[in-house]
């Protein structure tokens, strides 16, 4: 059993911020993240687009694509429509070795309105997430038949946030639905991340590993602040810089047997976080977790 080790280009090039990352390009990242040890690399949304330039460019670097984000609105569009709406992701995905895509719905967040306090996100009753639940193992089944996982990303400002809504997602949803799990966003979004973690660890597919800063999060929910302003405020970090225990992390993914991705995602102001310097920080202790643990590591 083993892990391997990928980081989201974010913090060179942030795709709901773009002016924050202006003096970073999408080459630095790639060339940085692979000189401090990383393996793989989300998409982002300033790499080529087509299949063929995509698979030169991360050539270039030595580097592989080790999923992406994909906005979905099945809220919205029917099943039939939606699967539409990714086909080219997914075949493109397919095509490049990627493990999973990484969905979330996208039609009625508010994760990219910087007016919009993150404590008025959109909710649903627990029976609407479990109706939207069977509508996503629909999708789920058909980029399983694909050949392409389909991992949910549980995010702040959107419909799955909560613990709650993470076990009624789960709960509605056939096996095809994994979790794509965000220990920083659950934490955030006022969830336990290692009593989540037990309870779905047979749907844990990809893990993303995001620390935050307690007292900016306390800060942006008691005083109505948007999830950019959490962003710009220094909410989130890389493992090891917070307050989440990333040993206790490793541990239950060694327990339960995780042999997927391990990805850092640490969206912040590079003016106070370097990403050179944060990104590797971040690197080095979930190298020490999974030593540690005994986690094996594929270089």
């Amino acid at each position: 059993m083993s892990v391997k080790i990928g980081i989201s280009p974010i913090a060179w090039q942030n795709d709901d911020l773009p002016d924050i990352t202006k003096d970073y390009t999408m080459e630095q990242a790639l060339k940085e993240a692979r000189e401090i040890g990383y393996v793989g690399v989300e998409r982002g949304q300033r790499m080529p687009h087509d299949t063929d330039g995509l698979r030169a460019y991360l050539d270039k670097y030595d580097i592989t694509l080790c999923g992406g984000w994909c906005s979905g609105n099945l809220l919205v569009n029917t099943v039939e429509d939606e699967i539409k709406s990714m086909t080219q992701q997914v075949e493109q995905f397919i095509a490049l070795g990627a493990p999973c895509i990484v969905y979330a719905e996208c039609s009625n967040t508010i994760q990219c309105e910087i007016d919009t306090p993150v404590n008025h996100r959109p909710k649903l009753s627990r029976d609407e997430i479990l109706a939207y639940a069977e509508k996503l193992s629909e999708v789920a089944k058909w980029c399983a038949q694909k050949g392409m996982p389909l991992a949910y990303h549980n995010h702040m400002g959107s419909i799955i946030e909560s613990e709650a809504d993470i076990d009624a997602l789960m709960e509605g949803s056939s096996d095809d639905v994994h979790l794509c799990f965000d220990t920083g966003h659950c934490l955030f979004g006022g969830g336990d991340v290692m009593a989540t973690m037990e309870r779905w660890k047979h749907r844990i597919y990809h893990m993303h590993y995001k620390d935050i800063r307690p007292e900016i999060v306390a800060d942006i929910r008691a005083n109505d602040k948007s999830f950019l302003d959490a962003v710009l405020g220094g909410a989130f970090t890389v493992p090891g810089d917070g307050c989440i225990d990333f040993g206790a992390v490793t541990n239950a993914l060694k327990a339960m047997d995780y042999h997927g991705w391990i990805v850092v995602e640490a969206e912040q102001d590079p003016r106070l976080a370097p990403p050179y310097e944060y990104s590797k920080k971040g690197f080095d202790h979930i190298m020490d977790c999974c030593e540690s643990a005994g986690l094996e590591i594929t270089k």
